[in-house]
């Protein structure tokens, strides 16, 4: 069973009991993407971590070490 015909069975369901129908599927997810976010952030701080841009910085630290030094133009 797809998810589609789970939430439809579950609207019909709901209508039935005269129960609220359930969110489609997906109606959410931005909402739990940030949650997650912020309870890694919150996790960070317990651990006595730095909470923001910890990849951000890591990339630019990496970047910047394999970075090619500049040599002068030729004359």
């Amino acid at each position: 069973m797809s998810i589609t015909e789970q939430h439809i069975l579950d609207i019909y369901r709901a209508q039935r009991r005269g129960e609220p129908v359930p969110p489609a599927p997906g109606v959410h997810d931005w909402e739990v993407v940030r949650e997650l976010h912020d309870q890694r952030r919150f996790r960070a701080v317990v651990a006595g971590r730095p909470a923001r841009r910890r990849v951000r910085s890591a990339l630019v630290r990496l970047l910047w070490a394999t970075r090619p030094t500049r040599r002068p133009p030729p004359r």
